[in-house]
């Protein structure tokens, strides 16, 4: 049986969010801007999901944006601060292995005159919230800083960060949080930011959906301009089933989150001791500040692709880190930041967990994945040592 371990990359549609979404994909089709039974019925389960997300952030329902998901959340918060700032400077700071929605999304920015202010990480892939601080000046408008890596799972300080930032100046504090958001807890109150970005297929809802949260009284820019949804912040006709959908499955995601915390910790550390048993492999990323189901490993002797394609020969689904990359013959700028060799870096193979995943599949892992990675490392110093070996011309 086919065994899925690239939750990182996004999980199966909740048969509670599925069964949410059917009605607004059938009889109850209407525009929530409509005046009609149709779109009363639509703009009361929009106004509902709203409810239901804001209460599992701790916020309120006037501080939601429905987005199309993580990416368009991430862009949304950064752009529209960073223009809607304009007049007050043009640095924004942010760390060296964020995600590519808001890596790409400032190098955009950078071509209109704002200055990127980018912030090492250590070995780990932690930042240093005196790190960020340092490079603060009276210019910075924005401070972008994810709440734990896609590709290592290395959680960041969040909390530290923002006390941090000088409280005299208006600084916008972007937190996304799409990897965190099915695992860790995500109290907008506690976290100190103004913006924080979710994506509702990592914890189990729609693809094509997401979600901002934005602190209330925060100016933003809309970056979609048209009617007048989401309170004039993001117009467009809104994703009814996308929105209920999402809303069911980040509402179940947060009650169950200790108990599948608990249990992917407990995974986790079954298939992490069988794959660091062969020779050369690596975990990298936090040893405990770190999400609790996502492996990430350095195989060095073998190639990560390599891997993964044998994996999935195998029946295994794995990646080599983010799946936005997938494709890209660069190696990961994560694992470069965090001072690995561009060698290095190209026998990355990320393992990631979620609350589907069985002990079964785990034990079944551990005996696969291991296998796999010696082999491959033992056919590459084959060959290595002598191309004959390998039936190849010398």
């Amino acid at each position: 049986m086919p065994i899925y371990l690239d939750h990182a990359a996004t999980t199966p549609l909740r048969p509670e969010a599925l069964e949410a979404m059917l009605p607004f994909l059938g009889a109850t089709f209407g525009n929530p801007s409509s005046g009609h039974a149709w779109g009363r019925a639509a703009r009361t389960a929009l106004d509902e999901a709203h409810e239901r997300l804001a209460a599992a952030l701790g916020g309120t329902a006037r501080e939601i944006v429905i987005t199309s998901g993580g990416t368009e959340a991430n862009n949304l918060a950064l752009k529209g601060a960073a223009w809607v700032g304009r007049a007050r400077g043009n640095r924004i700071v942010t760390s060296a292995v964020e995600h590519h929605a808001v890596g790409h999304s400032l190098a955009h920015l950078a071509k209109f005159g704002f200055e990127i202010a980018e912030v090492g990480v250590d070995r780990t892939g932690r930042v240093d919230p005196d790190d960020v601080a340092a490079v603060v000046d009276e210019r910075t408008i924005v401070v972008a800083v994810m709440l734990a890596n896609n590709e290592v799972g290395t959680v960041e300080p969040i909390r530290e960060i923002a006390e941090r930032l000088p409280r005299r100046r208006s600084i916008h504090l972007h937190v996304d949080a799409v990897s965190a958001a099915p695992y860790l807890d995500v109290d907008v109150g506690q976290l100190g930011a103004d913006t924080v970005a979710l994506g509702a297929h990592k914890f189990e809802g729609p693809k094509g959906t997401g979600a901002l949260w934005i602190r209330r009284g925060t100016p933003l820019l809309a970056q979609a301009h048209g009617g007048g949804q989401e309170r004039h912040r993001r117009a467009g006709t809104e994703n009814v089933a996308g929105a209920v959908g999402m809303a069911v499955a980040y509402e179940l995601a947060c009650a169950e989150k200790p108990a599948t915390r608990a249990r992917l910790e407990g995974f986790r550390t079954r298939l992490a001791a069988a794959c660091t048993a062969v020779e050369g492999v690596e975990i990298t990323g936090h040893p405990s500040a770190r999400l609790p189901g996502l492996l990430s490993l350095l195989c060095r002797g073998a190639d990560g692709t390599a891997v993964t394609v044998a994996l999935d020969l195998d029946g295994i689904a794995a990646s080599t880190g983010s799946a936005c990359a997938s494709g890209d013959p660069q190696a990961s700028h994560v694992l470069l930041a965090m001072g690995y060799g561009p060698d290095e870096a190209a026998s990355a193979l990320r393992l990631s967990l979620g609350r589907t995943t069985t002990a079964a599949e785990v034990d079944e892992a551990a005996r696969v994945v291991p296998r796999v990675i010696g082999a491959l490392r033992d056919g590459a110093v084959a060959l290595a040592a002598d191309p004959r070996t390998a039936g190849l011309p010398g």
